[in-house]
């Protein structure tokens, strides 16, 4: 794409802190405007998915300053400047007053935005679209919304909220133990020691964009290669459900796939149409192909707790004491906490979901 005018004069030069000097193109080149000095997660993402996955600013130079009469002459600036305005490429949330959060699917997030989550918000769409071609994915209009929403949920907000300082439990008790694997904090440990003398902040900031930007292409493969194709599969399974048995309980996967973060969120879809039929069990050929397994719903997505635990008297029973106990052929065993079960044919591992739906 061919880049807007931009006057440069006879080969200007920009300071880092460093002393060290960065020679702008003689060419039409795009410049990236952001702070000098310590440097976060939050610019240093907004930098790699501007330079890595917009055509905009595909390869633009990025001028490290907080010299208002150099990020005036940057075509974007982000994370400094005090302004918010999309519609003059400035992207800043730290001025009295920013409030702007993520808004999705008729949802916003509570989260408060930094630099990243801006440049996320407006660029968003751009950013999946181009991961996509980058590999070979074609994506329809809806699974691009679909991917814009789910990267900011598993990724970004994550991001927003530890560079703006909220944390993580609304909770006046402590944290019991300290983190510092997060990619906020392996970003931090990129800046120079304080007792460095002369340190490159410029190379330790690219070194910084290089690893986050490799951490948030792997989110966002992930996310078209395994997420979204799962959730196809459990939408046909959704649609399905009714017609093999009329509560709507039992789920069936034909093809096995991640299944918990797809049911959840695909059950607050249909309550908003108006269809509140909770899922008890999902049924599913175990990974190997040898058998069926009966799983049952969590309460939550990361709990524990069963909304209907497989009964009592069959949790750690197995093979052909189950199947007696249970008047079904083929049982190969019923988890101790009862949470999952399994049978030797579709059909078993069915009616062992069946009988555990009647039962008391």
């Amino acid at each position: 794409m061919r880049a807007t005018s931009f006057i440069v004069q006879a080969v200007p030069r920009i300071t880092f802190p460093s002393t060290k000097r960065f020679i702008m193109s003689a060419t039409e080149r795009k410049t990236i405007a952001t702070h000098d000095g310590t440097f976060h997660c939050d610019e240093v993402l907004a930098c790699h998915m501007l330079k890595n996955h917009t055509a905009q600013f595909k390869n633009a130079d990025i001028m490290r300053t907080r010299d208002p009469s150099r990020t005036s002459e940057a075509h974007i600036v982000v994370d400094v400047g005090a302004v918010y305005d999309p519609n003059k490429q400035r992207f800043d949330h730290h001025q009295r007053g920013f409030c702007t959060t993520f808004s999705f699917a008729g949802k916003r997030s509570r989260t408060k935005l930094s630099s990243a989550g801006l440049i996320y918000k407006h660029f968003g769409t751009e950013i999946i679209r181009n991961a996509a071609r980058i590999n070979n994915i074609e994506l329809g209009a809806q699974d691009v919304v679909t991917v814009y929403n789910k990267v900011y949920d598993c990724f970004m907000e994550a991001i927003d909220a530890i560079d703006n300082g909220i944390t993580m439990y609304e909770s006046s008790h402590p944290p019991r133990y300290e983190s510092s694997t997060d990619l906020s904090s392996r970003v931090a440990k990129l800046n120079a020691e304080w007792y460095e003398t002369n340190p490159d902040q410029d190379a330790n900031f690219l070194k910084a964009m290089d690893m986050a930007g490799k951490e948030m292409d792997e989110c966002m493969l992930h996310v078209l290669k395994s997420w979204l194709p799962a959730r196809s599969i459990l939408r046909s399974a959704m649609k399905e459900r009714l017609s093999l048995h009329p509560s709507g309980s039992i789920l069936v996967l034909r093809e096995w796939a991640p299944w918990k973060d797809h049911l959840f969120s695909m059950e607050e879809d249909e309550v908003e149409e108006g269809i509140d039929k909770k899922i008890l069990y999902v049924v599913y050929k175990d990974m190997t192909g040898s058998s069926w397994r009966v799983q049952c719903v969590p309460t939550a997505k990361s709990s524990f707790q069963s909304r209907k635990p497989l009964p009592e008297p069959w949790r750690g029973i197995r093979d052909e004491e189950l199947s007696a106990l249970t008047g079904i052929d083929d049982c190969v065993f019923a988890h101790a906490a009862g949470f999952i079960g399994g049978n030797k044919r579709y059909e078993g591992a069915m009616a062992m979901a069946k009988k555990a739906l009647e039962a008391e």
